[in-house]
């Protein structure tokens, strides 16, 4: 799997002209990416991470603070631009083989107690943020 965080002072994404997830504190907007390889195990792994990720104000975490964390699909982060100028997507997991695991990451991270919003799989969505730093990483695990 693969992350791209950004520490972010807000954050949406909206749907066909409707919000369908946002955050309006401090948190982290995380896009996520599934290649064909990926487990269950590897969505723990990821949202472990993600909530003990000392990036906010003070070296804290979402855990550290309770900040809430904007989740949102993104296929395109396996795209491959070593060839040409068009991207290819083989890397990137199939929507039944990839939504699974993004909901998993989801899951995993309510279970560990954390506020979570998302985007929707497979939608056109347009996603709004503040970066707060900027601060921004890639995860993979």
């Amino acid at each position: 799997m693969r992350a791209v965080v950004q520490r972010v002072s807000s954050a949406s994404v909206v749907v066909d002209g409707v919000t369908v997830g946002a955050i309006d504190e401090p948190g982290l907007l995380v896009l996520v990416g599934v290649t064909h390889t990926d487990t269950r195990a590897e969505a723990a792994r990821l949202a472990a991470k993600l909530w003990g990720l000392r990036i906010l104000s003070g070296e804290k975490s979402c855990s550290d603070i309770g900040a809430p964390l904007l989740v949102v699909s993104q296929f395109t982060l396996y795209g491959d631009t070593r060839k040409g100028r068009r991207p290819t997507w083989q890397a990137a997991a199939p929507g039944p083989v990839a939504e699974p695991l993004v909901e998993a990451v989801c899951a995993e991270l309510r279970g560990l107690g954390a506020r979570v919003e998302t985007g929707v799989f497979g939608a056109d969505m347009k996603v709004g943020l503040t970066n707060d730093g900027p601060i921004t990483l890639v995860l993979d695990i």
